[in-house]
């Protein structure tokens, strides 16, 4: 770890921000289940039978772990950041991430293009992309979740979502959660909706043809050197029969178990590698144009791009830059990305309505 000062930062603010993290623990329990025994990925969504069953592996929880980087060093950290931990719908920035790498090996030619005309894709899940309702759902759509599909996968309807968080505000409303309302065309109302984040996994599946971890494996975590401690858990019936081979389908987060379990440390990497526009010791990743596709904000929801959160008008952090963005998921796991202050920082466990504060306090750290 590096002298915070050297790094250009304040050395008792920032080490202010790493006690307010130690501070901040989620609440959530270590077992990952209420004393009911209800996985707490569910409850705290108050999801109702039958949809709150669990379909992936689930496991016990760490205390509240971080790391700050600024200018390619560590600058500060807490807990154990070697853990690999579940990390909820922050894998939904990695989808994004391996939708980039399909777009840059020509397996998707557009992203504005339907998903039933992609070669390898649109035939294979002719069935998901059909009708008046599916059939011109672009790759767009599913990325900055205004795709509206209507239909079931993984034994989940698209309704299990429906009314779930459709705005980025700070005070998000989940009371109207699985409640039915009218849907719209593809493109113009946005939800946030993990059955549909689960089809993109699933149609990037049918894109590259390999299991998506082999392919993160591959592309992008050996080459930035990530620990290979990390794992991307499919749930138990999500398989795809994919030239004569039944390959797992990965979900987008933790919502109903399985996803990514992931250290700290790779988290970090996985961050330094967007904040440096795709590169990694001057070897091309991704391809920039991608990443400033990803931050992008989407024209229905300016807090949202492809995958990833944004920081427009310092919703989240009003004391960090507004071209901030972030991955972010249940249980208070985030990976920040602020590029004008060349800084990354990540924070596991924290309590939601503390994680503004702590990148508030990090960022104030910031003094050259």
């Amino acid at each position: 770890m590096a002298d915070p000062v050297m790094l250009g930062m304040d050395a008792n603010a920032l080490a202010d921000a790493v006690a307010f993290a130690e501070a901040s623990d989620c609440g959530w329990p270590r077992t990952m289940h209420t004393d009911a025994g209800e996985y707490v990925g569910t409850a705290y969504l108050q999801e109702q039978p039958p949809h709150n069953e669990v379909l992936g592996a689930v496991q016990p929880r760490g205390p509240t772990a971080g790391l700050v980087i600024r200018r390619g060093q560590i600058a500060a950290q807490w807990g154990d950041v070697q853990r690999p931990d579940m990390t909820f719908s922050v894998a939904k920035s990695y989808l994004a991430v391996l939708t980039g790498v399909a777009v840059q090996d020509g397996l998707i030619e557009d992203v504005g293009t339907a998903v039933r005309l992609t070669p390898g894709v649109g035939s294979e899940l002719a069935d998901y992309f059909s009708g008046d309702q599916n059939g011109d759902i672009t790759w767009q759509h599913l990325l900055q979740q205004t795709s509206e599909w209507s239909g079931t996968l993984w034994g989940k309807p698209d309704t299990v979502d429906a009314n779930r968080q459709t705005d980025a505000g700070a005070e998000v409303d989940n009371s109207l959660k699985g409640t039915f309302r009218e849907r719209h065309a593809p493109g113009v109302f946005w939800e946030y909706n993990d059955v549909r984040v689960n089809l993109l996994a699933l149609c990037l599946l049918h894109a590259f043809r390999r299991p998506l971890r082999e392919v993160l494996a591959e592309r992008i975590m050996e080459p930035i050197g990530a620990s290979p401690t990390w794992n991307w858990l499919a749930y138990a019936n999500a398989q795809a029969e994919i030239d004569g081979r039944l390959l797992p389908s990965v979900p987008g987060g933790g919502h109903w178990g399985g996803g990514l379990v992931i250290s700290t440390l790779d988290h970090a990497r996985f961050g330094y590698l967007i904040l440096r526009g795709g590169t990694w010791d001057g070897q091309r990743i991704l391809d920039r144009r991608w990443i400033d596709a990803m931050a992008a904000p989407c024209p229905l929801n300016p807090h949202y791009g492809y995958m990833w959160w944004l920081n427009s008008n310092g919703d989240q952090c009003p004391d960090a830059p507004h071209s901030c963005l972030y991955a972010a998921g249940a249980g208070g796991n985030v990976i920040w990305i602020d590029r004008s202050n060349d800084l990354v920082a990540v924070c596991r466990w924290t309590a939601k309505d503390k994680i503004g504060a702590l990148l508030g306090k990090i960022t104030r750290a910031v003094v050259a």
